[in-house]
């Protein structure tokens, strides 16, 4: 059987940001900065489910988090242990069992990832998975609502927009309707969504923020 290369549809030549990052980097940072202050004194730390190359998780770590992340890419983790060595980034997959190998966190953050996933119910229950009681889940997606979609049929960018030429590109397209379903069907609860790049209506990204009951 013939190996199918990067599933997620990335190429990594170097551990920097992608354009995404931009606009999707304020709003996590915010959100993060505000789960730090009600963690008190308790360790601050972080899972980044879908890695990439790193880069995120890097800046997180800069901001004072303890950062642990997988990504199914070799490429990208590659470049990650190149350019972050003293980051635990390893090569995983969602599929796995992940809190069994590392653990439980306060926080999950999971960036441009979901769009990509063949089995969003096993992506989303290792997400619950992965969270303490009480721990927060960060997840973004491109954006997609009525106008939005209007205003790319209009233009002529459906195309373009949906992606069908990439290979292992996109294959899910999120609603903050769909989203909220997943979410919820997964046990999360007071999901509450940032659209980000652009105006609201037309967004390129959102960006998810949902919690994992106490008990």
């Amino acid at each position: 059987m013939q190996e199918q290369p990067a599933i997620s549809g990335y190429r990594y030549t170097s551990s920097g940001h992608s354009h995404a990052h931009a606009y999707l980097l304020p709003t996590v940072k915010a959100e993060l900065s505000l789960k730090k202050k009600a963690l008190g004194k308790q360790p601050a730390r972080l899972f980044d489910l879908g890695c990439g190359n790193g880069s995120v998780a890097a800046q997180i770590a800069g901001r004072g988090w303890s950062v642990t992340g997988i990504d199914p890419s070799s490429e990208g983790i590659a470049q990650a242990r190149q350019a972050f060595s003293e980051l635990r980034l390893e090569q995983g997959s969602a599929y796995d069992n992940l809190a069994a190998q590392y653990g439980r966190f306060p926080v999950v953050v999971s960036l441009e990832v979901v769009e990509h996933v063949y089995a969003p119910r096993d992506y989303v229950a290792t997400l619950f998975d992965l969270l303490e009681p009480g721990g927060t889940a960060i997840v973004s997606t491109p954006y997609h609502g009525y106008l939005k979609n209007l205003a790319l049929a209009l233009t002529g960018r459906l195309d373009a927009h949906f992606t069908a030429l990439w290979e292992h590109g996109h294959i899910k397209f999120w609603s903050i309707s769909s989203l909220t379903t997943l979410l919820t069907e997964a046990g999360f609860q007071n999901i509450r969504f940032h659209r980000v790049g652009r105006i609201p209506a037309l967004a390129k990204s959102m960006i998810a923020v949902a919690e994992r009951p106490v008990a």
